[in-house]
């Protein structure tokens, strides 16, 4: 199991939470889907919960905090300079939902919107880089951004994180991998799916080593199933909405070729 030890390169989404009202139902669903165990941060963290594979951090879940607040999962990317980058998102259109603060030693954070209204987190790593376990069972493995607008939502990444983009064969036109500094993409950015209402967001993807598995998990627990499992070329792929409302998306390995 590869574990991150080091904080994540700039750019990079490196760290995904959940709040919601249902704490303890959240936990089991995830715990059955996703196969995590839980750290409990304490009373002094309102009882955050680091979602764990093999005693590493994969994810967060948490309590609402705030009346009105989404049930959703929130993607955060990564930043040596926070207050530098909340400056940059605030100058080329985006909003700033919480200034950055401190996170008792963890790191140091803020939140905002994409000038479509996709919200997102910034972390700067202090003691808690973030996600510690990828690219494994119950680990973030992707994230993309949908929005109405591709092209503008580009031109915003881009001054805030420095990313490139490269075209992705087989794929829509409107969508694009984003880079930094080297040809490994860090994730996606493309168009919002048509076919359904939703709004502007960032997905996270977690593996899991049997996608028709924890899909029968989910549905067992109320969740439901926005498209798949269908085999692709990275994976089998299913999109689900968990019973509170938080969609996200599971990824089983790849099938050898």
């Amino acid at each position: 199991m590869p574990v991150r030890t080091e904080p994540w390169p700039t750019g990079t989404p490196c760290w995904v939470d959940l709040a919601v009202p249902d704490l303890a139902a959240a936990k089991e669903f995830y715990a059955a889907v996703l196969g995590w165990t839980y750290l409990d941060t304490g009373e002094e963290f309102g009882n955050y919960q680091i979602g764990q594979r093999d005693g590493h951090a994969a994810a967060g879940v948490g309590p609402l905090q705030n009346e009105g607040q989404p049930v959703a999962w929130t993607t955060y990317l990564a930043s040596d300079d926070v207050d530098g980058t909340a400056k940059l998102i605030s100058e080329n259109g985006g909003t700033l939902l919480a200034e950055p603060f401190d996170v008792l030693g963890s790191g140091r954070l803020c939140l905002a919107l994409d000038p479509q209204g996709a919200p997102f987190g910034v972390w700067q790593a202090a003691h808690s880089v973030g996600a510690e376990v990828y690219n494994e069972p119950g680990a973030l493995v992707w994230s993309e951004v949908g929005v109405s607008e591709p092209d503008p939502a580009r031109q915003f990444y881009a001054a805030v994180f420095g990313y490139s983009y490269q075209p992705v064969e087989g794929a829509p036109p409107s969508y694009t991998t984003f880079h930094r500094e080297s040809d490994a993409p860090l994730g996606g950015i493309g168009g919002l799916d048509t076919s359904r209402d939703v709004a502007p967001q960032w997905l996270a993807y977690f593996m899991v080593a049997d996608a028709d598995a924890a899909v029968a998990a989910a549905t067992e627990r109320d969740a439901t199933v926005i498209d798949g499992p269908v085999d692709t070329p990275y994976g089998r792929l299913a999109v689900i909405t968990d019973r509170q409302g938080a969609t996200f998306a599971i990824m089983g390995r790849p099938l050898p070729s």
